[in-house]
């Protein structure tokens, strides 16, 4: 099973893709171990949308890609998006309503990707997407905590709230399903490698409420990793496809890859990554991979003892 960090297909990356006619080529390097998986899990930051207008290689916080970059995911091999993210509603148009929204959870449909997090309304968007392989059912989870323009409601469409009361119900649909649970987190400051006490707090309900494995993202830079009580977490895969390159730490990222026996996980590996201003993103040279590794490292070392 692999997990990237966060995907951004916006800004100057649509820019670029708009400039070659081509999505494909973000992924070129790393497509053969994304395909490679049995399972492959990425994070959407951004909406999959013809309807909003190009943003154009500017500063905005409005993210939006084209239609396209749906089928590109797909070529490239994912098979599940987390989209419980702060961006996931981004439009930059004040009549857009829910369209882009909504076209992004079609668009991942209509290639054959399965969106997570996100629905009609906040029920919807608790519910778990169950994938089986080789006879085990994976259940995901995925909640974000950032942009409450966002949150679904009661009787409106957006993505899962991430908070505790939510969290455990969404864990324990989940588990109600599925052979195997993991729980995706969209949460934390962004720019800092160390997690704040929100998600240690988020982190330790996960497990409590039967997570088997948390993938969490949104910080664009690495975090740390921690084991709780047998149960690995990954609080932030920093940055996969994005145009941030005004910080070096900003362009990297690591692939996450988690290798399952049964419903027994037996271990992980870490690849890290380069991503360019217009989205390619490359394998690390050697000493920039063990550099990224490292502050993986030292932000573990740092996280209080439980």
């Amino acid at each position: 099973m692999l997990f990237t960090g966060v995907i951004v297909p916006a800004r100057c990356v649509q820019a670029a893709i708009d400039e070659r006619g081509d999505p494909d080529y973000l992924y070129d390097e790393p497509r053969q171990l994304i395909q490679g998986a049995d399972l492959a899990i990425g994070t959407l930051n951004a909406t999959i949308s013809d309807y909003p207008p190009r943003a154009g290689c500017r500063p905005t916080f409005v993210l939006v890609g084209g239609s396209e970059n749906a089928d590109a995911l797909a070529l490239a091999g994912f098979d599940v998006m987390s989209v419980a993210t702060n961006h996931i509603k981004n439009c930059g148009l004040t009549n857009c309503g829910d369209i882009p929204f909504e076209d992004t959870l079609a668009n991942l449909r209509r290639v054959g990707i399965a969106p997570v997090g996100a629905g009609a309304n906040l029920a919807e968007a608790l519910q778990p997407v169950v994938i089986e392989v080789n006879g085990i059912r994976f259940g995901f989870v995925s909640l974000g905590q950032i942009e409450p323009q966002a949150f679904a409601g009661p009787d409106t469409p957006g993505i899962a709230v991430l908070d505790e009361a939510n969290l455990r119900a969404a864990i324990a649909a989940a588990r109600e399903v599925a052979d195997v649970v993991i729980a995706m987190p969209h949460w934390g400051p962004e720019d800092v490698p160390n997690p704040n006490y929100l998600q240690l707090d988020l982190a330790q309900i996960a497990v409590d409420a039967g997570a088997d494995l948390v993938v969490g993202n949104h910080t664009h830079v690495v975090q740390a990793v921690e084991i709780i009580d047998g149960v690995p977490v990954f609080y932030g895969l920093g940055n996969f496809v994005f145009d941030q390159t005004w910080a070096r730490d900003h362009q990297q990222g690591v692939i996450l890859v988690v290798r399952f026996v049964g419903t027994r996980l037996v271990d992980y590996n870490l690849i890290p990554t380069v991503v360019d201003g217009d989205g390619t993103v490359h394998f690390a040279a050697d000493a920039e991979a063990e550099e990224i590794l490292a502050r993986i490292q030292a932000a573990s070392e740092r996280l209080p003892r439980r």
